[in-house]
């Protein structure tokens, strides 16, 4: 009897959702795909154009300055919020674009099935969810014992209730579903394929909380909680198979910091002392 494809439409594995959490999953091997060559080609992309976006960010900024009247300067876009989300939507484009192209095109996958999007159903993604709050909450307690550290670039972002609304709505749609994609759906695939499952958990949690220094300088407890929920994304991700519950988790984690924001910095008019280590 001839052995059906597991990349087939139709077939049961890879289009019925992966049990969560509980019993063990085993993956059919998959078709020949996430070479080394493509891993390469992503990083040089991600880097490069981490680069040029950010030059032409503001090159395109000072450009509309004069015609527009704004008034604040290119050397103040450091601490801009609004130009921060802009700046970093223009990243991910190309990105999202070329993670595009490498499935459908090249390798002739549908794109939700080749990055892995198995949708988990109503009950289990809701516990994901409310694992994700509980996260944020236990996270926030531990903080209280680690040291505090104010001034941090991410912390200087919440300016004004403007920079806060646009950061929060980013921080819950965008920001999960990209490093999502990028972490625990293109990167954890490469390197689970090159050196097994452990391997993949622990280098892209790594690599999650490794982005975030900048946002986190000088403030190292907050990359330390970054790399927990790096961790247990990844962790979901090797579980289940699938992304789906990393972006899950990295919503209800984010929209429960930027709630408990909102609720104490009193309608993100005043900004006491709660900061949001928001990934």
């Amino acid at each position: 009897m001839e052995e059906q494809d597991p990349l087939q439409p139709g077939a049961t594995p890879e289009t019925e959702p992966a049990p969560m959490f509980s019993g063990v999953f085993v993956e059919p091997a998959p078709r020949e795909i996430w070479r080394g060559r493509d891993l390469l080609i992503f990083l040089v992309l991600a880097v490069v154009w981490l680069v040029v976006s950010q030059i032409g960010a503001l090159a395109i900024y000072a450009i509309l300055r004069p015609i527009t009247g704004w008034h604040a300067t290119t050397s103040d876009m450091a601490q801009n919020a609004i130009f921060a989300v802009v700046a970093q939507v223009i990243y991910y484009a190309p990105l999202l674009v070329y993670i595009y192209v490498l499935v459908s095109v090249q390798y002739k996958l549908p794109f939700w099935e080749g990055i892995r999007w198995r949708w988990p159903g109503g009950r289990q993604a809701g516990q994901i969810f409310i694992s994700g709050i509980v996260l944020a909450v236990g996270l926030l307690i531990v903080e209280l014992w680690l040291p505090q550290n104010k001034g941090f670039p991410l912390e200087k972002l919440f300016s004004s209730p403007a920079a806060a609304y646009t950061l929060a709505a980013f921080s819950v749609t965008v920001a999960p579903f990209m490093e999502e994609i990028i972490f625990r759906g293109v990167l954890y695939a490469f390197f689970e394929r090159m050196a097994g499952t452990g391997f993949a958990l622990v280098l892209t949690a790594l690599l999650f909380a490794l982005i975030h220094v900048p946002e986190y300088w000088g403030a190292w407890s907050g990359v330390v909680l970054i790399l927990v929920v790096g961790f247990v994304c990844s962790t979901a991700r090797a579980i289940t198979k699938s992304v789906v519950p990393g972006v899950i988790l990295h919503v209800a984690y984010n929209g429960t910091l930027m709630c408990l924001l909102f609720v104490s910095s009193h309608h993100f008019s005043k900004f006491p002392g709660l900061y949001a280590h928001a990934g």
